[in-house]
């Protein structure tokens, strides 16, 4: 029987890398100093938003991973040197100032989520999961509702850089996840 939480999550992991694809290589049509220039947004420039989503990417994955574990699973695509920023981030930091860096990690992190959710076992979303935010809070709810918010908080800042993009002259085309189908 079909299980529709894995479901959704299988298909948002395969849009994020198909998503994230098409978004660096609209932002390869810019210089370095293009991406790097300060636009105004939130985190500033386009590099800078897109360290922002890796290094928050990195901290979700990390809460995952240790998830699993106390639910009694090991989630190896999560392992290893997939997560590369200090257990103390912040979350306007840079870690990757090299385009190439920067984009190899995007490329690492859609695969390890892909990778991930096709592992995932079919009670994963509801198992219960806790952690403590970046301001110290603790939080205790279901799985479901950290890998939405995941791929939530990816969406909300991609669309801040393809406005940023868009802005600068670079068109990516069709972001519609039904154009994925």
């Amino acid at each position: 029987m079909p299980n529709a939480f894995l479901e959704l999550y299988q298909f948002q992991a395969r849009y994020n890398r198909w998503i994230n694809e098409r978004m660096y290589a609209a932002c390869e049509q810019l210089s370095d100093a293009e991406r790097k220039l300060d636009r105004g947004a939130f985190f500033g420039s386009i590099h800078r938003t897109l360290n922002h989503i890796v290094v928050t990417d990195q901290v979700w994955l990390r809460r995952f991973a240790q998830s699993g574990v106390e639910n009694g699973l090991r989630f190896e695509m999560l392992e290893g040197g997939l997560i590369t920023i200090p257990e103390a981030y912040q979350l306007d930091a840079v870690p990757f100032d090299d385009w190439a860096a920067l984009k190899a990690k995007r490329a690492q992190l859609d695969d390890a989520m892909e990778r991930w959710t096709a592992a995932m076992p079919a009670d994963y979303p509801q198992m219960q999961m806790g952690y403590s935010n970046s301001k110290g809070t603790r939080r205790d709810h279901p799985a479901w509702q950290a890998m939405t918010h995941l791929f939530n908080h990816q969406t909300h800042h991609r669309s801040q850089v393809i406005t940023l993009l868009t802005q600068s002259g670079v068109d990516i085309g069709v972001t519609d996840m039904l154009a994925l189908m």
